[in-house]
């Protein structure tokens, strides 16, 4: 299977004031599973479209391996595409739908029949092959039209939110299959969605976009420990990582009681920036609650939260609190014990785990050297 390049890329839109997708540069290795995501409007599925030829290209170039695809037209991309709404003929019965493309290029019925015969077998269809789309479950429609583009052998896959139509819990199977038969077959694929929780179980790797722009792409777990900016930490995780905006004091940055310790390279870079304060992330399992006696050990009293409302989900729970930063109150999300959690109106004292924390500057937004 080929490489992706994105070298580049650009797209506006008539009439636009600045570019849907601006410049993207970003390079997809042979069988990778790239996930693009990002809010709505950010450019993920413009920059996908750009790929499968449905998208003109004003700047910059896309490559499908060695090959300059830029102003190809999508049928000579050697692709396929799995979009939202699964798009199968009602008429046909699940056989003819997965094999349509084949019948319609001339391939003979026999390779066709071998061909949505395998498919079947590796989407666990071969039952319903006879059936029509109207007697089978939105998870199955979605495997229908998962094989209808297995069987074209292409180069890549792109798929543009094909789980949005599924209810909770079959969005959860249905991903988990995704990305099994993705690294089954080892065909290259980018994958668009919304939803930042599929991003990160799915993907090889993660592309967060922000109006037009790449902001970061990694690992999901590099990018969930080291999230490039601002936007970044607040995209990626769920509950969101708490952001505070805390003030430069002797040896580091005052949180509540505690003086969190900064780098001199962190603060050359904000001195820099002109930065007067700094933005202070911690994700909600990284903010321990300890009694006042232990923060006070620690060097201070941490920073007192009072709770608002508590999610109990068994064996996590999560404390939705409020807290007086400066002269500003501040949500915060804690997560806590499931066998432990506290009750609304209760005051929890916590500190930010040491090496668990996260500094931005608060004028750039970008992240500060540890």
């Amino acid at each position: 299977m080929p490489t992706v390049t994105f070298d580049k890329a650009t797209r506006i839109y008539p009439g636009g004031e600045k570019p849907a997708v601006d410049a993207l540069d970003l390079e997809i290795a042979d069988g990778e599973f790239l996930v693009l995501v990002g809010p709505s409007g950010c450019g993920k599925s413009t920059s996908l479209r750009m790929l499968a030829g449905l998208e003109d290209v004003n700047g910059g170039a896309i490559r499908i391996g060695d090959r300059d695809v830029t102003h190809l037209p999508p049928k000579d991309r050697n692709i396929a595409m799995v979009f939202q709404n699964y798009a199968l003929y009602p008429h046909m019965t699940v056989a003819e739908n997965m094999g349509f493309a084949l019948k319609i290029a001339g391939v003979n019925k026999a390779e066709i029949r071998q061909k949505v015969e395998e498919a079947a077998k590796i989407l666990d269809l071969t039952e319903y092959l006879d059936r029509k789309p109207k007697a089978l479950s939105g998870g199955q429609r979605q495997r229908v039209a998962m094989g209808r583009a297995i069987v074209r052998e292409p180069q890549v896959f792109l798929m543009d939110e094909p789980l949005s139509n599924l209810d909770a819990k079959l969005r959860v199977q249905t991903r988990t299959q995704i990305a099994s038969l993705q690294r089954r077959l080892g065909i290259t694929t980018v994958y668009v969605t919304h939803d930042q929780v599929e991003a990160m179980t799915m993907g090889d790797r993660v592309a967060v976009l922000k109006d037009g722009l790449l902001q970061q792409v990694d690992t999901p777990r590099n990018m969930y420990d080291r999230p490039a900016n601002l936007f970044v930490a607040g995209f990626i995780g769920s509950p969101a990582m708490n952001l505070i905006e805390v003030p430069i004091v002797d040896g580091g940055v005052q949180f509540g009681g505690v003086v969190v310790p900064v780098s001199r390279e962190a603060l050359a870079e904000a001195s820099a920036a002109g930065d007067t304060t700094l933005t202070l992330g911690v994700r909600p399992e990284h903010l321990d609650v300890v009694s006042e006696g232990d923060a006070l050990a620690k060097g201070g009293t941490g920073l007192p939260v009072t709770v608002n409302v508590v999610e109990e989900l068994g064996a996590d729970g999560y404390v939705y609190g409020s807290a007086t930063v400066g002269e500003e109150t501040k949500d915060l999300v804690v997560r806590v014990g499931g066998r432990s959690v506290p009750l609304r109106g209760d005051v929890l004292h916590v500190v930010p785990r040491e090496g668990e924390r996260h500094l931005f500057s608060t004028k750039t937004g970008t992240r500060l050297s540890d």
